[in-house]
């Protein structure tokens, strides 16, 4: 696969990097397998990466588990968690620490990697955290939705675990995720289709709401921004990835092999290999894409 050669390039030397790179341009937005099918469960989400390399994506084999995905697309079991724990997103801070979105303890978890402890990093009157993303101060956004009500909450949990109540008049959210500078955070809403955008002050909180893009079918998961501010968003049950640009217009549209696309991350080499998690697949995608994630 281009993404694993892209990987030993830098132990074998710069001229294979220089023509898998250009091969790689070849086969922009072509949805491949980058683990077998049928290793995760069904509510396979979360995807993030560590400072070393390793894909750790929630609910192996089973519910209530993490894996981790060598850079090969071997996956193995990395964590079982407490009893009544399930995760449904992944976040690392800056000192490696893993936060998790846990919707059926109704907490955030904190796991030490090195001891693979896990302890509650936030316990409030969530509905069921669901997805999470990390600004460079360590302040976490975690959308809170209710599913059975049809309605949402945005949180904000600051360092060392004081979660507070930011908004909680939204549809049910889902999908969360931070612009590059960091000044806007962007919020889906599932079952309402919309895609809002909130202005992020100093201190963390939000204002001056605008909708950023609307759609008629299909439902919204997770959302990524690459480096150029474009975001990201898996289009659940169609089995596309949409393309949006800061402006709320669409870019283009990535099909996949699966239908039920849960969330992505940004990895590889160079940040332009992104990778999907399938529900109906249980298992993990990937697709080269032209600009670099978030961060890279």
């Amino acid at each position: 696969m281009i993404y694993h050669l892209a990987l030993r390039s830098f132990i074998i030397g710069q001229f294979l990097f220089v023509f898998v790179s250009a091969s790689s341009q070849d086969s922009l937005y072509i949805s491949k397998d980058f683990t077998k099918p049928n290793l995760f469960s069904s509510n396979i989400e979360g995807p993030a990466f560590d400072k070393k390399g390793n894909l750790f994506v929630v609910n192996f084999e089973k519910d209530g588990t993490i894996g981790r995905v060598k850079p090969n697309g071997q996956a193995e079991l990395f964590l079982t968690l407490p009893a009544g724990s399930t995760a449904n997103s992944i976040q690392f801070d800056k000192a490696g620490y893993m936060f998790l979105a846990d919707y059926t303890g109704h907490q955030v978890l904190r796991v030490d990697m090195k001891t693979k402890t896990v302890t509650v990093y936030t316990h409030d009157s969530f509905n069921q955290p669901n997805d999470l993303c990390m600004n460079k101060k360590g302040q976490l956004f975690a959308s809170d939705p209710n599913w059975k009500e049809g309605t949402g909450k945005l949180w904000r949990i600051d360092k060392g675990g004081k979660a507070i109540l930011l908004l909680d008049n939204l549809g049910t959210t889902n999908g969360i995720a931070l612009s590059p500078d960091e000044k806007i955070l962007y919020v889906n809403e599932s079952v309402q289709r919309n895609i809002w955008s909130f202005q992020i002050g100093k201190n963390g909180n939000l204002s001056n709401k605008k909708l950023l893009i609307r759609f008629d079918d299909f439902g919204f998961d997770g959302m990524k921004c690459d480096k150029m501010g474009n975001l990201y968003a898996t289009r659940y049950g169609k089995g596309t990835v949409v393309v949006i640009s800061p402006e709320g217009k669409i870019i283009r549209e990535i099909k996949l092999q699966g239908q039920n696309c849960s969330n992505l991350v940004f990895g590889g080499s160079d940040g332009k290999t992104v990778f999907v998690t399938m529900q109906d697949r249980k298992g993990i995608e990937m697709f080269r894409n032209e600009i670099a994630g978030k961060g890279y």
